[in-house]
């Protein structure tokens, strides 16, 4: 499998976004709007952060599950072995580091915006006979959802006494409608492709990641893949040494969205937050 790179400015993006994702679960932007210098800046920053001490001034809440998520506060679901990581929960209403300028949230702002006209993509490119399960349309499910989530990632450098078998981000799927994931900073992340193979994925600074989550898979009844992905540990001794920041947008419907005869948007993000170990 081979996980084509769309123009966003193509004539033909919409559509070609929206097979990418049916046949493969991903799609990967160029030519997107926002600026890199902002990316670049908000990476910058986080950096900082996840080196000092103040960090632990924002410790996680766990019933809002805003702030700073400890390393090996995660496990993916089904695996006993917690995430080599540490994070930080940004939400429109959630705690905010003093040290963090504005850059993050204009940056959660325009991922947000892009969003919206991806949804519609999708929605315009999904048959009659599927779109008709949809409860209403994709970008109103997220629209002004206080949900919509931007996870900062800080995946530190390797120090040689990691439990055998615990890796920077275990296979998974993600819980919300779609996910829309900055390029990381370094290499690391991988996509299985539907004969179970894995593939990396780019991390030029250029490009948008796109992968459907369980939200869209349920409500599409499984014509949407959610996409199995993981975090590799890095293969050489060198590399080792060497940190990896992610940054990606959690697009999730308001609560009382429906996704399915058995669950609200509400009710599975409830259900996939205590198998991950992030809710008792």
């Amino acid at each position: 499998m081979q996980i084509p790179t769309v123009d966003y400015t193509a004539d033909t993006a919409a559509a070609e976004f929206t097979s990418s994702l049916k046949n493969t679960g991903f799609s990967v932007l160029s030519n997107h709007p926002i600026d890199f210098s902002l990316i670049s800046a908000v990476y910058n920053e986080w950096e900082s952060f996840f080196d000092s001490k103040q960090k632990q001034l924002y410790l996680f809440d766990l019933e809002k599950q805003d702030g700073y998520f400890p390393f090996r506060s995660e496990n993916a679901k089904g695996y006993s072995y917690k995430d080599l990581k540490e994070f930080y929960h940004i939400y429109p209403w959630g705690r905010y580091p003093k040290s963090i300028s504005q850059k993050t949230k204009q940056l959660y702002n325009e991922l947000c915006k892009i969003s919206e006209e991806l949804l519609n993509w999708i929605e315009l490119n999904t048959p009659d006979e599927i779109s008709r399960f949809f409860s209403m349309p994709l970008s109103k499910m997220i629209n002004n959802s206080p949900r919509n989530l931007l996870r900062i990632i800080h995946y530190p450098p390797l120090i040689g006494i990691e439990e055998k078998g615990a890796v920077r981000a275990a296979p998974h799927e993600d819980i919300n409608l779609i996910t829309i994931l900055v390029a990381g900073t370094e290499p690391g992340l991988q996509v299985k492709d539907i004969n179970g193979s894995w593939h990396n994925v780019s991390c030029n600074p250029g490009t948008l990641a796109i992968n459907i989550g369980d939200m869209l898979h349920m409500a599409s009844r499984g014509y949407y893949p959610s996409t199995t992905h993981q975090v590799i540990n890095p293969s050489t001794d060198s590399d080792k040494n060497t940190r990896r920041l992610s940054m990606p947008l959690f697009l999730h419907p308001n609560d009382n969205v429906i996704l399915s005869s058995k669950h609200t948007a509400g009710s599975y993000l409830e259900k996939r937050l205590k198998e991950i170990g992030l809710k008792s």
